[in-house]
């Protein structure tokens, strides 16, 4: 069943059970977001895709907020701005985001996003935590250092490879993500190499070793090829 609705002011029609965020992006419509990534489930947990809906008082999370008939959709406002820049600035000063010496560093969708919303400095005290960095597997690297839990790893190696590999231990700013309850990767049972969660990490937190910053660069919302087999060699 089609429904109609306004984003941003403009027409727009989707499909019931659509969400406003696929909506947005069939017609142009661009929403700022970090954990989502077409193909995967949504979850709603970065918080940057929050829009305003008319006839309600609280923010939602596009990517898993379902369209209505009727629904008055806005996507961008001042108020939008200014919560997007102070989840962007809680994001960096969380873990230690050291652009320049990050071997992601210019492939970042974090970095792209606090250079869009002009995030130069940070309103929070930085935490500094000192967190491990795995380099025990044979090709890729754990850097928690990176890590914003976007769980896109935790999804892309359930849903997409079926293995299972990654999930998350602890809870609030102790949460780490983990392989294989919590051994070293290197070590794991269960991960194929299959290099998927590398491809559509958003940060510096996973890659593949021996290679330079340069080489690193993602194409991540390419999940269609991942499918298809694809590691991270095409990224």
């Amino acid at each position: 069943m089609s429904l109609t609705l306004t984003i941003d002011n403009r027409p727009v029609s989707g499909r019931a059970g659509e969400t406003i965020l696929q909506v947005a992006a069939d017609h142009g419509i661009r929403i700022p977001t970090l954990c989502h990534l077409e193909g995967l489930s949504g979850l709603g947990s970065c918080r940057l895709c929050l829009v305003e809906v008319a006839g309600g008082g609280k923010l939602l999370p596009a990517c898993v907020t379902p369209i209505r008939e009727d629904m008055e959709v806005l996507t961008r406002s001042e108020r939008l701005d200014r919560h997007r820049r102070r989840i962007i600035e809680l994001l960096l000063a969380e873990r230690n985001h050291v652009c320049a010496v990050c071997m992601a560093n210019g492939s970042c969708e974090l970095q792209d996003l606090a250079r869009e919303f002009g995030v130069d400095h940070l309103a929070f005290p930085p935490l500094y935590p000192l967190l491990p960095v795995d380099g025990s597997h044979a090709r890729f690297v754990l850097d928690h250092n990176r890590c914003i839990l976007c769980t896109r790893c935790v999804r892309v190696c359930a849903e997409i490879e079926g293995a299972h590999t990654w999930d998350v231990r602890n809870r609030g700013s102790r949460s780490l993500i983990v392989v294989d309850l919590d051994t070293p990767w290197g070590e794991s049972t269960t991960c194929t190499g299959c290099g998927k969660c590398v491809a559509v990490c958003p940060t510096g937190a996973l890659f593949e070793k021996g290679r330079s910053v340069g080489e690193l660069r993602q194409h991540r919302p390419a999940l269609v090829a991942l499918v298809a087999g694809r590691s991270t060699e095409g990224a």
